[in-house]
């Protein structure tokens, strides 16, 4: 049956398209990053449980639009480096600035998905002189969200599979068990549509058995817990509560059980540049994958009136 063929990891990792596939060291790692076109450059982060191939549907648009875009696998994820330690939001955000100069630019644009989307956010407070302008997706600035899961108990129940991450390597095992169905159940439900099929699925559930990503995805998880009464943790809240000063477009599913529109609005309220809310009807944590068309014209949209390529006059 389709849900049972799962590919070899390293035939989705280097996965064939419309892009080229790039290793590169940056902040002490090597990263792997898949690019298209030239422009100025847009970098697009996914968060968990997925990897580059997340972006498969904007990449060729946001390329065609006029733009060099680079979709990078997260340290810990895909084929970029599986190291034992930086997995908090201040090494992450380094590693993006680090591809972003290491490509040869002084500055991008970050589009960033679920924890993509929290390190959009932290680049765009720790480093503003790299960071033209980002879209969030599926992920309210941290304050805000810090805020919802301490207020919020509803909202403290839909994050709790977070508390069951940090037990030592029993969740590395469940989530790679039989050949990594449970990444297949997440996806489907934090979806608020008939995404993913199983093809789809069974190709998030091959990268996540590369070895030791399980592993590293969840550090980021045990990180967000067990950094709350630690010092490195309340030092990336004392640099987050920098404002953010350069264009927002964040996006966010109508449907999303995972993080609800209502805990993920007024995130503007952290934004000194423009500002804009976008809701996307029918879709949950995923929007850039259940309602593909949509967002990536909404996206191409913004960014030609945000960041102008040269190609922007034209359709």
């Amino acid at each position: 049956m389709a849900k049972d063929r799962v590919p070899a990891w390293d035939s989705v990792i280097r996965a064939e398209g419309p892009w080229e596939h790039l290793d590169l060291a940056a902040n002490t790692a090597r990263f792997h990053l898949v690019t298209a076109g030239e422009g100025p450059l847009v970098v697009l982060l996914h968060g968990f449980p997925t990897f580059w191939w997340t972006w498969r549907n904007q990449i060729p648009a946001i390329a065609a639009a006029g733009y060099k875009v680079v979709a990078m696998d997260l340290r810990g994820y895909g084929g970029s480096d599986k190291t034992p330690h930086g997995y908090d939001p201040m090494t992450l955000a380094a590693d993006v600035v680090s591809v972003i100069r290491g490509l040869g630019y002084p500055e991008a644009t970050i589009v960033g998905q679920g924890w993509g989307g929290l390190l959009a956010w932290s680049a765009a407070a720790m480093y503003p002189e790299a960071v033209t302008a980002i879209a969030p997706v599926s992920m309210p600035h941290p304050i805000r969200l810090r805020r919802a899961i301490l207020r919020d108990t509803v909202q403290r129940k839909a994050l709790s599979y977070v508390y069951a991450f940090q037990i030592p390597l029993w969740p590395e095992y469940q989530l790679t068990k039989n050949k990594a169905k449970k990444v297949g159940e997440l996806l489907r439900a934090w979806s608020g549509s008939e995404w993913p099929d199983d093809k789809t699925a069974n190709v998030f559930r091959a990268a996540m058995l590369t070895k030791a990503s399980a592993h590293c995805a969840l550090e980021y998880h045990r990180w967000a817990l067990r950094s709350a009464v630690r010092a490195d943790g309340r030092r990336f809240q004392r640099l987050i509560r920098r404002p953010i000063v350069c264009p927002v477009l964040q996006f966010h599913g109508e449907l999303d059980s995972s993080i609800s529109v209502r805990n993920a609005s007024n995130s503007g309220d952290h934004v000194n540049g423009t500002y804009e809310w976008q809701v996307i009807a029918g879709v949950g944590h995923f929007p850039h994958e259940e309602a593909a068309t949509e967002f990536t014209d909404i996206l191409v949209r913004w960014l030609k009136r945000t960041v102008p390529s040269p190609l922007s006059g034209t359709s």
